[in-house]
């Protein structure tokens, strides 16, 4: 599949985006180990959450899907059936992760299968620490790749730091906790998403955080059955934010939109960049809260991302890579080495599909050099089969001079189903719905918050 992209008249709309691709993989793993049966609404049936839902199914949990976004999920207590055959994780690293945290604590053994761009995503940085705890883990493929043999064993908790901060690592170890003994603790470098241990505390299991960067879930526990709503998810709500601010005089809203604080990082960047942005929390009554958020562009100066700012970015970078070759001066992003291991090398992806449409930019060991304003051509631009550089450079079209073509785009199904729709309504004025402004009404977002 080919998206052909034009430049976007001026933007000016209300829009929402689907649920939350992070939270949806949670929320369906923590229902089925539930004590009953839990009503999950607003989730992203992407082809990525679809994978963690097939796997459910087959470990034995029922699952009902009402409507595309709606989920009926039969809690199993935690006592999973063996799977019949394996189980396929596609191109998801959530999925597989997630699988591994899960499968660690079961008594049968598993076997976790991928695509070929998961097959080569590192799995040894959540084998080890599972290992530690009793599990037997085996990577089938080359240096600690998938296929992953999963033997589940009697669990002990252990205290880990991992290397790297990744959200899924955290994750992972955190499901096996549920079924360790004692007390299972991860110390992150850096702060991550915390969806998991919201969501914990949600379906009421103990977890202990500190403020010094590490989260404790205490074993041996069944979550609570309870209905859950999923908010809009930010990284897809990330690519529509980043063209209105670009545009001078651009203007969106969007509405129930999630606005966990570890995910809000980009709203602190763009504002930084020169946007005028304002959020408004609306609801928190399920843990994760959700609201408005408002941009009205104005031309964006080149910025730094480095440092803590990174792991709560790394899903943004790519689209964020576009805003800087918008953004008048150098944008540099740096510490961001874990881009080189995603779905594809997304560093050496982003740089080349910035040159091709005229850019200057710098490819660096961990990140980017971006030299801006860039008067961006249309052209030919690859995915790589990676979901997010398929749709930076779709909203980099919305600016360029004639037409770009993004090849081999399919790939966004895996985390945005609707993303062309939306895109011809942001390039196709007659189906342009203007939005009324809400910014008085909004409080600012201060310079790098989130």
């Amino acid at each position: 599949m080919e998206l052909r992209v034009k430049r976007a008249p001026r933007i000016d709309l209300e829009i929402t985006v689907p649920g939350d691709k992070s939270i949806s993989h949670r929320a369906v793993v923590i229902a089925a180990l539930s004590n009953g049966v839990c009503t999950l609404q607003g989730f992203l049936p992407s082809e990525d959450c679809m994978h963690t839902v097939n796997a459910m199914r087959a470990l034995g949990v029922k699952i009902e899907q009402p409507e595309p976004t709606t989920l009926i999920v039969h809690g199993k207590k935690r006592v999973l059936t063996p799977p019949k055959n394996e189980i396929n994780c596609g191109n998801s690293g959530t999925t597989m992760r997630l699988l591994a945290g899960l499968l660690a604590g079961q008594t049968f053994e598993s076997r976790l299968v991928a695509d070929a761009g998961l097959s080569r995503r590192p799995m040894d940085r959540v084998i080890a620490p599972l290992c530690e705890m009793g599990a037997s883990i085996v990577a089938e493929g080359p240096d600690q790749t998938a296929p992953l043999r999963v033997s589940g064993g009697s669990l002990r908790g252990i205290h880990y730091c991992p290397s790297v901060a990744s959200a899924q690592v955290k994750g992972a170890l955190l499901l096996a906790g549920l079924f360790a003994r004692g007390k299972t603790t991860v110390e992150e470098p850096l702060p991550t998403r915390n969806h998991m241990e919201k969501m914990f505390n949600y379906f009421l299991v103990r977890t202990a955080t500190e403020e010094a960067g590490s989260v404790t879930v205490f074993g041996d526990q069944v979550p609570e059955s309870r209905d859950f709503a999923i908010p809009g998810d930010i990284s897809s709500a990330a690519f529509w934010l980043v063209a209105a601010a670009a545009q001078r005089r651009g203007h969106l809203l969007i509405r129930d939109v999630g606005l966990n604080d570890t995910r809000t990082a980009l709203l602190g960047v763009l504002l930084r960049m020169g946007a005028q942005v304002r959020e408004a929390v609306e609801g928190v009554d399920q843990v994760e809260p959700r609201g408005i958020v408002e941009v009205t562009g104005f031309p964006l100066k080149g910025t730094v991302i480095q440092g803590k700012e990174v792991p709560r970015l790394i899903d943004e970078l790519p689209i964020l890579s576009v805003a800087g070759a918008l953004a008048n001066g150098r944008t540099v992003i740096r510490q961001a080495g874990e881009l080189r291991v995603k779905e594809t090398d997304r560093i050496a992806a982003i740089a080349h599909n910035l040159r091709t449409m005229g850019t200057q930019v710098a490819e660096l060991n961990d990140g980017l050099e971006i030299s801006g304003p860039a008067p961006l051509h249309g052209a030919q631009v690859a995915s790589f089969g990676d979901h997010r550089i398929a749709m930076a450079f779709a909203i980099a079209g919305l600016f360029a001079e004639g037409e770009t073509v993004v090849q081999d785009a399919e790939c966004i199904r895996e985390s945005y189903p609707g993303f062309e729709t939306m895109l011809e309504e942001f390039s196709n004025p007659k189906r342009m719905q203007v939005s009324t402004p809400v910014i008085g009404s909004l409080t600012p977002t201060a310079p790098g918050e989130g």
